[in-house]
């Protein structure tokens, strides 16, 4: 059985046992498939430092500072390779899985599914992952050169029901194990204690930085399998006043208005309300245009968008420099949804929300020749237009505030789907109503992490 951090070590790397994190790190960039880069799966450097940046004001144009957590460095490219782990090691710590007879399934709209490819080829596991044949060129074949094999289904990134239906089928082979990120509990785990304690710790040392007040005053985060919005679980612990806000697609508005449809914010599947998500603990949702996250990504992915940033609006040319590759679609989403929850909630200097980039320019390549294929390279006009008709402009419509009512009605949409399709009992599904279901899927933490020290 092959293994890599606890949940305390992914949180503080530092604590891994020496030799173990030394070699780690010298093979992040020597050998990037050596098994020993499990125990890089870390919100934080070399250095223990957190990859986060703080947004410009001149590019966000509201006082309140607006801080991205970036996955680009995680193994993979994206954070979801952490849930990936998380799903996977549990498995193996009960005795579910066992990488010598089973073949692993692993659903997915794009990053989980790459996480997944990753982490089952270096834990000793067959892969197979299932997303829809509209996906970018780019997660295909990071997929394929991690040694998973793929299944495509019909559809782009909302299809998730299609999803599920070849899972149900290739579930009928008894050596088969699904992973699905939408219903496992170590999805939540992960975000919940690494991920949120993560977002506490920053709150901290963006005030030793001068910036912030040492608090979270909103949370931001598309709903993609739910997991990372665990993460405000975690955080409403520690402030209790931190504004959890949803996002979701316009094209899509499923939490919204009981929507559906098809978008392009790739990294969100919709249709559905996930097993994991709490909803019970979201205090809005909002909707983002797919075409606007698309369009901003453009601006910031081409050089003359950043030079116009810089020349024109007066950003800070260090800090505009790092943007170029930080960020996909989802990443412009969730900077979109973090100015608006500022804008929303009236937030000022000295008020933090924070968000995170699930990947990284690295998987949209395709995506942006297409858009410069039909909109054109930028200008410096067009540049401008953008950051004022993109981010600036970004307005409080399409809010959804949580409400008791709104909050049961989203809960009671996991019935369709969980219920109904996926076998779940409506026992099981009221249990989520009681704080104390999710208290004590928390505090499997540290259960999970004593399972492990034990197996090693």
């Amino acid at each position: 059985m092959i293994t890599g951090p606890t949940f305390a070590e992914m949180l503080h790397p530092e604590t891994i046992e020496p030799a173990v994190r030394a070699k780690a790190l010298e093979a992040k960039a020597r050998d990037p498939l050596d098994p020993i880069n499990l125990f890089n799966i870390t919100w934080r450097d070399e250095n223990n430092k957190i990859y986060y940046v703080v947004l410009p004001h001149e590019l966000t144009g509201v006082e309140a500072e607006i801080v991205v957590m970036y996955g680009k460095r995680f193994p993979s490219g994206s954070h979801k390779v952490g849930a990936a782990y998380s799903v996977l090691l549990e498995k193996e710590m009960f005795g579910e899985v066992d990488p010598s007879t089973h073949t692993l399934v692993w659903p997915s709209t794009g990053n989980y599914g790459i996480g997944g490819a990753w982490v089952g080829g270096r834990m000793g596991c067959k892969s197979i992952v299932v997303l829809p044949e509209g996906m970018s060129r780019e997660r295909f074949q990071r997929i394929e050169s991690y040694g998973a094999s793929v299944i495509k289904t019909y559809g782009t990134e909302s299809n998730v029901k299609e999803i599920y239906d070849e899972t149900h089928r290739l579930a009928k082979d008894p050596n088969i194990r699904i992973l699905n990120q939408f219903a496992e509990m170590g999805n939540y785990r992960f975000h919940y204690y690494v991920t949120g304690n993560t977002l506490v710790e920053l709150a901290a040392e963006l005030q030793q930085r001068g910036i912030g007040n040492g608090k979270i005053a909103g949370f931001a985060w598309a709903m993609g399998s739910g997991g990372t919005n665990a993460a405000a679980d975690r955080v409403k612990q520690v402030f209790p006043d931190a504004r959890n806000v949803a996002l979701e697609p316009v094209q899509c508005p499923t939490l919204y208005n009981n929507g559906y449809g098809s978008h392009d914010i790739q990294g969100i599947g919709d249709k559905h309300v996930t097993w994991i998500h709490n909803v019970w603990n979201v205090d809005a949702v909002m909707c983002i245009d797919d075409m606007t996250c698309k369009k901003g990504l453009q601006m910031i992915s081409e050089e003359v968008g950043r030079e116009t940033l810089v020349k024109r609006f007066g950003a800070d040319p260090a800090v505009v420099a790092q943007l170029g590759e930080l960020f996909g679609i989802s990443g412009i989403c969730n900077m979109l949804g973090a100015i608006k929850t500022a804008k929303y909630y009236q937030l000022g200097k000295g008020e933090v929300v924070v968000t995170a980039a699930a990947d990284s320019l690295d998987r949209y390549y395709s995506v942006m020749d297409e858009m410069r294929a039909h909109y054109g390279a930028l200008d410096e006009a067009a540049a401008c237009g953008r950051i004022e008709g993109v981010f600036h402009a970004a307005t409080t419509d399409w809010v959804s505030p949580g409400t008791r009512e709104s909050r049961e009605r989203w809960h009671n949409l996991k019935y369709y789907t969980w219920v109904e399709q996926q076998g779940k009992t409506v026992q099981e599904l009221d249990a989520q109503r009681d704080p104390e279901w999710w208290l004590g899927h928390q505090a499997k933490v540290q259960e999970i992490d004593a399972r492990l020290k034990a197996a090693r």
